[in-house]
């Protein structure tokens, strides 16, 4: 069986945060326009918009996380 490719989960949901974090952007985008979109980013309440933007990064971090190419299984 030898070398079977390791299961790469932190790509993954890397991957899963960033569809997920761009749902509500566009979604907004669709129904409230840019004009509204960019009010909700720079208002000072917490937002969709803004966690979105937390998502983003966590979603990168996890790719990063995951293409480095470290075994984290046990």
């Amino acid at each position: 069986m030898g070398d079977s490719p390791k299961k790469n989960w932190f790509t993954a949901m890397g991957i899963l945060f960033i569809v997920v974090a761009a749902i509500p952007i566009i979604r907004d985008l669709l129904i409230f326009g840019p004009d509204f979109v960019l009010d909700f980013f720079t208002s000072q309440d917490i937002t969709s918009e803004k966690v979105s933007i937390a998502m983003f990064g966590i979603g990168g971090f996890l790719i990063i996380l995951g293409l480095r190419g470290e075994n984290y299984e046990g």
